[in-house]
């Protein structure tokens, strides 16, 4: 495929202000990545944070996403190189990294996910590389190019240090963590003005810096949505693949009740 006619990348798309609609990934097995690819989503996250997944199960669910055509982010579970060098060896295009409170942790984060001028340990025997086929500097080349950072700002301590947690270069997008939010922030809703607050604050920080922003929503009809949008968010991840099952299973059992 020639430079002229090469489809962007995940990264290039969230860094270019798109518009992207994702969901998060928390069952353990390839199906849903598949279906939700040919559904049409722009991307999916697999949330190793939050839900039952080892290497090999993340490596199946990778796999599944290249055949469906989806760029598939992990939402890994700390920012050590432990967390972040499998599921990029594995092919994710890119990592959702937790509780990054300060710039030298997002620094660690873009360190562990980048070859050059990072220090993510390198091989081209995983899928990643093609299994070998990719050249060292090929394959190092494309992987940095390719991969994409998102740091969760969602940490009290972190609302102190914006600007420099934005100014660490690198780091392609910032997720407005809304929910770790309000329970840090000792209040009932993300919707408390509080949060409301962080989450503005968070949003002028990053279009100061040029830095995409993410967000999580419960559905796409959410007021949310809109409100988010005029803060600059341009990345959404909607609900989870169980959230979605459920919602339809509802309106499903509800429609036949009514009958």
């Amino acid at each position: 495929m020639s430079p002229a006619t090469a489809i962007p990348s995940f990264r290039e798309r969230l860094r270019a202000r798109e518009l992207l609609v994702g969901t998060f990934i928390k069952t353990p097995v390839t199906h849903p990545v598949e279906i939700l690819g040919a559904a049409g989503l722009d991307f999916v996250v697999i949330d190793q944070e939050h839900a039952p997944f080892d290497r090999v199960t993340v490596d199946a669910l990778i796999l599944a996403g290249q055949a469906a055509a989806v760029p598939v982010l992990v939402r890994v579970p700390g920012s050590e190189a432990r967390d972040i060098l499998p599921v990029l060896d594995c092919g994710a295009q890119g990592v959702l990294v937790p509780h990054v409170d300060s710039a030298a942790r997002a620094q660690q984060v873009v360190a562990e996910a980048r070859y050059g001028g990072g220090r993510r340990g390198f091989t081209n025997s995983s899928r990643a590389g093609r299994y070998g086929a990719a050249g060292f500097q090929q394959h190092v080349t494309a992987s940095d190019a390719a991969t994409a950072v998102l740091a969760m700002v969602e940490d009290v301590a972190a609302l102190d240090v914006l600007p420099q947690i934005m100014a660490i270069p690198g780091l392609d997008a910032v997720f407005i963590g809304r929910g770790d939010l309000s329970i840090a922030l000792g209040v009932d809703s993300p919707a408390a003005p509080a949060v409301v607050d962080a989450t503005e604050k968070i949003a002028a920080a990053a279009r100061q810096a040029d830095k995409a922003l993410c967000a999580h929503v419960d559905r796409a009809d959410s007021p949310d949505v809109a409100w988010l949008r005029t803060l600059g968010v341009t990345a959404f991840i909607v609900s989870s693949d169980q959230g979605l099952m459920r919602r339809a299973a509802l309106q499903t059992v509800a429609a036949f009740r009514a009958l």
